[in-house]
């Protein structure tokens, strides 16, 4: 079984059906097919081969969908630049992986082999616009031939990079497998509350790049219809889901708290909902509750990571309607193992923790990614004999429902996205004013968690908190972009003389009973 044989049997079944909606426009099961099978020729007629990589930036839009399966189709790497990466961290990205071929959207075709780590790139192409030295995407795909490419894929081809930033401040690449891929198709169909069906509409809201994207091959495989929107906004989104009958929607937390800030969800018709499932970070017990009421009884919680290619723990509807009935205390649970996953929860000796004992999560499955590309010393840090070790403090009860309670390392997560100080504090470092930086997560009611710098500044200096939130927004993502500063005289330290990071945390989590949000 493989990505091309769904895809060609959901031709076959539904072929004028709509695969893909964005804004207005259908793509049906039978176009997405052809012109998929027509890209993956093209490119692999500009002299591609099993393994290449393909680069891809680009805000939601139908031909992401086609670029996937096209790559799929034939065997090449997507390597998926996150839209809101800077100039500085796209460079850096591709300078990682050497993709030879790059396809840019909208506002993305700046790149050129001049541009400083471009050097591994051959062809340039624009999705929707005409961007001097980049081929018309259109052309491309009308140049490829309509037969399947004689491509029979291994479950250990590589068929994905998955990028976000390390614990060192650096990019990394998560690499999966189709096999992985494969393995996470299965876990989502056979774990979904209301399963697909051919007529339902998911809103895929977030960067299809990102854990959005994750959905696309399962609703594909259930023959329903992917409905991309390019931005988040509360009213505009509500009034789709009225408009188009959507049925799925994935959000990350900030999203709901948006929703259910918006005035015009008093009125909203969302008769058509199903299931709107949340993930990529914690929420708020409070806000499930609230968004339970308001929103409806549909709700389904899944905890997973880049690393482990797909969810492996649920929350199901189920359990968050017993658990607002009968076990309050359950809403901070990130849920149980999902499917085929085993999960465990290890003290540093690697045995199994219970009760009120903390330990780290670690995670076993056809779904767990084959490492780090280019970095086989972080690869052994956290794939240990056949354990993917997630870095993330939990504990379990006796009915095997997972809390998660911090984590081992320094990572935030705010409105869904990882952020590691390490990073930050750099670009703090690099304004002539900063002295000493310390980054850490603070409770945020939208986002979950926000990015807060305090900073000590050298003797004579002034400066503004504006001034240094816009000198670090020019030079990195706006989702690693400090939302507040606080200035101090002095950072404490610790024995060895470093900056004690959890004594500068403290403070602003008094209170708090878990200390991630």
């Amino acid at each position: 079984m493989t990505f091309a044989y769904f895809l060609r049997r959901a031709a076959r079944y539904w072929g004028d059906r709509p695969a893909v909606l964005y804004r207005d426009r259908a793509l049906s099961y039978r176009q997405l097919d052809a012109r998929s099978t027509r890209l993956a020729n093209a490119l692999l007629g500009l002299g591609l081969v099993k393994g290449d990589r393909v680069a891809v930036q680009s805000r939601n839009c139908t031909e992401l969908v086609e670029i996937e399966c096209a790559l799929f189709k034939a065997g090449l790497v997507k390597a998926a630049l996150n839209p809101r990466f800077t100039a500085a961290e796209a460079t850096q990205v591709v300078e990682n992986c050497g993709p030879r071929v790059m396809i840019a959207g909208r506002g993305y075709t700046g790149y050129s082999p001049q541009t400083p780590g471009f050097g591994s790139v051959e062809t340039f192409i624009a999705i929707g616009e005409a961007a001097q030295g980049y081929l018309d995407y259109e052309d491309v795909v009308s140049r490829g031939g309509t037969e399947a490419p004689d491509y029979a894929p291994q479950a250990s081809d590589l068929a994905v990079l998955h990028f976000s930033s390390g614990s060192t401040g650096k990019i990394k690449a998560a690499m999966q497998s189709y096999g992985n891929r494969i393995a996470s198709l299965r876990k989502i169909v056979l774990g979904m509350d209301r399963p697909a069906r051919s007529g339902d509409r998911l809103a895929l809201i977030g960067p299809v790049t990102h854990a959005s994207g994750m959905l696309m091959q399962p609703y594909l495989y259930c023959g329903a219809t992917l409905v991309l929107f390019d931005k988040f906004e509360p009213a505009h989104f509500l009034a789709e889901i009225a408009r188009l009958r959507i049925t799925h929607v994935f959000m990350v937390p900030a999203m709901i708290n948006m929703v259910l800030a918006e005035p015009s969800l008093a009125s909203a018709d969302l008769s058509s909902l199903k299931t709107l499932a949340y993930g990529a970070a914690p929420m708020a017990p409070a806000r499930i509750r609230e968004a339970w009421e308001r929103i409806g009884p549909i709700l389904s919680q899944g905890y997973g990571a880049s690393e482990s290619t797909s969810g492996v723990t649920r929350l199901s509807t189920a359990d968050h309607a017993d658990a607002l009935a009968n076990r309050p205390e359950r809403l901070a649970s990130c849920g149980r193992a999902l499917g085929e996953t085993e999960v465990r929860v290890v003290n540093d000796r690697g045995e199994e923790v219970s009760g009120d004992e903390i330990g780290e999560l670690v995670i076993r499955g056809e779904d767990v990614f084959q490492g780090y590309w280019g970095e086989p010393e972080l690869t052994r840090e956290v794939l240990i004999d056949g354990w993917l070790h997630t870095g993330d403090l939990a504990r379990v009860d006796e009915e095997g429902f997972i809390y998660l309670v911090d984590r081992k390392k320094d990572m935030i997560i705010s409105g869904g996205f990882n952020v590691y100080p390490t990073e930050v504090e750099a670009t703090l470092y690099q304004h002539p004013d900063v002295m000493e930086a310390c980054v850490i997560s603070v409770p945020d009611a939208t986002w979950g968690e926000s990015v807060k710098a305090v900073v000590t500044l050298w003797p004579g200096r002034e400066l503004s908190a504006a001034d240094l939130i816009a000198h670090c927004r020019a030079r990195i993502a706006d989702y690693k972009t400090p939302r507040s500063i606080d200035f101090v005289s002095e950072l404490p330290k610790n024995a060895s003389g470093k900056l004690a990071r959890k004594l500068v945390r403290e403070r602003y989590w008094q209170g708090q009973e878990r200390r991630v949000n």
